[in-house]
């Protein structure tokens, strides 16, 4: 099945526009959106020390770091039990012989950010233990290891609400004086944009990815309408990348990672760094389309315009006011030309000019003039 790429291009515009993101958690971290590495998408719980290790080196030597992929983070399944006196969570000893701190140490060693998970509930959804009534613990415990992140995720909470329990986790992280970036992982419960950007960094608006177009698509069309609520500091998260777990066409790849750059979703790779295709590491190692993820105005782009033969048009302001335009095209069977209105679709007058720049091949294209 072929499809069209989604091709964003930046125009220069006359006109600026503010940013309209909400109150968001002031910890001095998410001014961006984040990027990273996530261990669940590709390993779930095959993980151990020796392949975050060479995760790490493998980030700088493909030049994701470069790129600006800081955050190295572990998913489910490095913990593996709770001390009975101390309340202290311990690794696997047999996945993580050198502990947590070790690793750590490792991986900022190599000029990256360390994250772990756990969860708001009893147990993690992989049954590893959870901080349920042991946040101050945890939080302490991820400090003295020098954690930069945490995600926390959703699953066993006895039926108590997230909006109670992400909180106390949020209090204790500040409490340690470190800084450490609050990724929360409820999966869309009680529609967190309405109240997490007081609590979190970002929050998850959906369930899990899978690596597939249905998913990819399903992901992007419930985060979209939320772009309001997005900001700096707080992020509408519509769950890790795809790209690279070989599931998805080249094109399909290079959409899913458009649309994410677009709408400030965090950009965290889910694939082994260590066997990326050429391709998969141009997409990822894009320029220009990355400086539309993490441009400095923090608004999250949106659908403007669609059409009943599934042609759609993406857009969001930049700071240097110029636009960002994704023109998608939803059809599986044929290619179609998609087109971008500059008055109905971006706000522009009649009379403006705009000269197009394909991010994907890094071309100019002719000035346009909007009649």
């Amino acid at each position: 099945m072929n499809r069209m790429s989604t091709v964003p291009f930046a125009v220069l515009s006359v006109i600026a526009l503010a940013v309209t993101g909400g109150q968001c958690l002031d910890n001095g971290l998410g001014l961006k959106p984040q990027m990273g590495w996530n261990s669940w998408n590709h390993f779930h719980c095959g993980i151990n020390e020796q392949l975050i290790k060479d995760t790490a080196d493998r980030m700088v030597s493909t030049g994701l770091l470069a790129a600006g992929y800081v955050y190295l983070n572990l998913d489910d399944c490095w913990a593996k039990t709770r001390d009975n006196t101390t309340h202290v969570v311990a690794p696997d000893p047999v996945a993580f012989p050198s502990g947590m701190k070790a690793l750590g140490d490792y991986v900022h060693s190599k000029g990256l950010k360390f994250g772990v998970y756990s969860d708001s509930g009893s147990k993690t959804c992989a049954g590893r233990p959870g901080s349920l009534g042991y946040e101050d613990i945890d939080a302490k415990t991820y400090a003295e290891w020098g954690v930069d992140y945490l995600k926390f995720d959703n699953c066993n909470s006895g039926g108590s609400k997230p909006e109670v329990r992400y909180p106390v986790m949020r209090d204790a992280l500040n409490k340690t004086g470190r800084p450490i970036f609050f990724s929360m992982c409820e999966w869309g419960v009680d529609n967190p944009a309405t109240w997490a950007p007081k609590v979190g960094n970002s929050w998850r608006t959906t369930g899990d990815i899978s690596d597939n177009w249905k998913s990819m698509i399903s992901r992007a069309d419930q985060n979209e309408p939320l772009y309001p609520y997005a900001g700096p500091g707080g992020w509408n998260d519509p769950d890790m990348l795809e790209v690279g777990n070989g599931h998805m066409t080249t094109a399909e790849d290079t959409t899913h990672f458009s649309l994410w750059a677009l709408m400030k979703a965090p950009l965290l790779v889910g694939c082994d760094v260590s066997k990326m295709s050429p391709e998969t590491v141009s997409i990822l190692t894009n320029k220009e389309v990355i400086e539309v993820s993490q441009d400095e105005l923090g608004k999250q782009g949106h659908r403007v315009s669609n059409s009943s033969t599934l042609q759609e048009v993406w857009a969001i302001p930049m700071s240097d006011e110029s636009m960002a335009v994704v023109l998608l095209n939803r059809n599986g069977n044929e290619t179609q030309t998609v087109t971008v209105d500059f008055h109905a679709d971006l706000g522009w007058p009649a009379g403006t000019k705009a000269t197009p720049r394909d991010l994907w091949k890094q071309k100019v294209g002719e000035t346009i003039l909007q009649l």
